[in-house]
């Protein structure tokens, strides 16, 4: 019984604060230099929004830059500000100096017009507003499924490179 004397103080004052207690932080969220929930960044080239980035939590690292993020969500914009598409990911890593992020884990991605992107690692480069995967993707229209082994593209995926490319590509017009 005198074991669990020390936690009542602790109940106490969470009883007191009220509204929902913090999500306990554990493992490498320990090491972190701060800790945020409810996160929404926006992400500019040359002052104009390219990107908005959410999280459920986000661990802050001075030293390598680095904001790993939990429940990622990304709106990518055009350089007019219209939406090209949205991801969203288990997790992620977001490096602030560069710009560039990392969607890991039941990665999708859609565009307002139903062109869609499955895959399990994303990673987007700021300078080059490309977007990069190096693990086997599905890219699907409606009128049209693409796998492969590996991929580049604009994040609106209006030009999608991969290696050893499979599927139905429907109708393909070449100019």
């Amino acid at each position: 019984m005198r074991s669990g004397l020390p936690l009542l103080p602790l109940l106490i004052v969470a009883i007191a604060c009220g509204g929902e207690p913090a999500p306990p932080v554990t493992g490498a969220a320990d090491t972190a230099d701060m800790i945020y929930y409810g996160v929404v960044h926006h992400l500019t080239m040359d002052g104009i929004r390219r990107a908005t980035v959410e999280a459920d939590s986000a661990y802050f690292y001075e030293g390598p830059q680095r904001i790993e993020m939990m429940h990622m969500r990304v709106t990518f914009f055009s350089p007019e500000g219209v939406e090209t598409s949205r991801l969203t990911s288990d997790d992620g890593t977001y490096r602030w100096r560069t710009g560039d992020m990392e969607a890991r884990g039941n990665v999708v991605a859609v565009t307002p017009d139903q062109r869609r992107l499955e895959t399990s690692i994303l990673e987007y480069f700021r300078n080059a507003n490309e977007i990069r995967g190096s693990e086997p993707f599905v890219f699907t229209t409606p009128d049209q499924r693409l796998e492969g082994r590996a991929f580049r593209s604009d994040p609106d995926f209006r030009n999608v490179v991969t290696t050893q490319p499979r599927g139905d590509l429907g109708r393909v017009n070449v100019n």
